[in-house]
């Protein structure tokens, strides 16, 4: 019975692995012997990568970030304090952090309360819940250093390669090139990013696009694992390349707001909202469907690949959208400031009166 097992679980690995799904038609994994070729099995120590980058992460937030945050003047604001209310608690967590007009009245009922008292003890719990800005300026910081890194090493390794001015050599005697070990090694690295993103995702500041944020993630990780089991790292170093060249600008704006430096912060979303238009909307496409879709052979991993693409198109024409709107709304019409792609969180205005009030 064990060897059974053992040979069906031998069948279904080579089953996976038969390189009429991974290589394109008449190539084997025969063709891919003898020279440094991109191993499956490399991409295992993305699981140790991951947890080191987290440490890194928890050592760098503490020991650069926050000291950094405090000297340039982020500060957390005070916020008022919640009476224990075993009710109005049980509530909260059981059921929701923002009752409707029925709910309060009857919450009022059962806790003697005036149905204003607790719709303000409401919106008190939901601030206590809220992130800290310290919090939010430390995980831009950590984003806005690795981005930083990421993209000027990516250029650093690429610059000098022909196929990443002229992509059609990407192309050339596919599959067999054989791999740098630097590239495997920054594959290795920005697949080690993302999983840890999806490791702490649950710990980090929950913005609005969470769902968005989700996908986005998973068909990155699907996107790194695929392609450079099938050795198209070239290609996906030039698409990893084109995503990192505007991250970091976000974050960088997203620090400068937290600093509430508000005309640097803006100038800087403004030249992002370029980048990332221009990036995404423009570049990507070019590289993706013209060059992928239009000059090279259909096999299944290639038709996956160009599935997750078009996943992360369309999360990119979302995105795009939200940048329009936020910069029309919020910094030419000179709209209530409210980052689209921020945390969801209430105005601090009404806050700070509850705050003045209790004081």
């Amino acid at each position: 019975a064990l060897r059974a097992h053992h040979l069906t679980r031998m069948g279904l690995s080579e089953g996976f692995w038969h390189h009429e799904y991974w290589l394109p038609p008449g190539a084997t994994w025969e063709d891919m012997k003898g020279a440094p070729y991109p191993q499956p099995q490399d991409l295992l120590l993305c699981i140790p990568g991951a947890l080191l980058l987290i440490v890194v992460r928890y050592i760098f937030e503490r020991t650069v970030a926050l000291p950094l945050g405090r000297s340039l003047g982020v500060s957390d604001r005070l916020r008022p304090k919640v009476q224990p209310n075993a009710t109005l608690e049980g509530f909260y967590v059981q059921l929701g952090r923002t009752p409707r007009e029925g709910d309060l009245i009857s919450l009022a009922k059962q806790s003697d309360l005036p149905v204003k008292n607790v719709e303000t003890w409401f919106r008190h719990r939901r601030a206590q819940d809220r992130p800290r800005l310290m919090k939010k300026f430390c995980e831009a910081s950590w984003r806005f250093t690795f981005y930083l890194t990421s993209f000027f090493s990516g250029l650093a390794l690429l610059y000098d390669k022909p196929w990443f001015w002229d992509h059609t050599v990407c192309w050339l005697r596919f599959p067999q090139q054989p791999l740098p070990p630097a590239l495997g090694w920054f594959y290795l690295l920005e697949l080690s990013f993302y999983c840890s993103l999806v490791v702490t995702l649950p710990f980090d500041v929950k913005r609005k696009d969470f769902k968005e944020q989700i996908i986005h993630h998973v068909a990155t990780i699907t996107l790194i694992f695929v392609s450079y089991c099938a050795n198209l790292v070239r290609f996906g170093t030039i698409v990893m390349l084109v995503h990192d060249a505007s991250d970091y600008i976000l974050e960088l704006a997203k620090m400068l707001h937290y600093m509430k430096w508000k005309r640097v912060c803006e100038a800087v979303f403004i030249v992002f909202a370029v980048v990332f238009i221009i990036s995404r909307l423009v570049l990507f496409p070019l590289i993706t469907y013209y060059y992928f879709v239009t000059k090279f052979q259909l096999f299944l991993v290639s038709c996956v690949i160009n599935a997750f693409l078009m996943i992360l198109q369309l999360l990119h024409i979302f995105w795009s959208y939200l940048i329009i709107q936020m910069i029309f709304g919020v910094i030419l019409h000179g709209a209530k400031r409210k980052d689209a792609r921020s945390d969801t969180e209430e105005s601090d205005r009404s806050e700070a009166e509850d705050l003045a009030k209790n004081q």
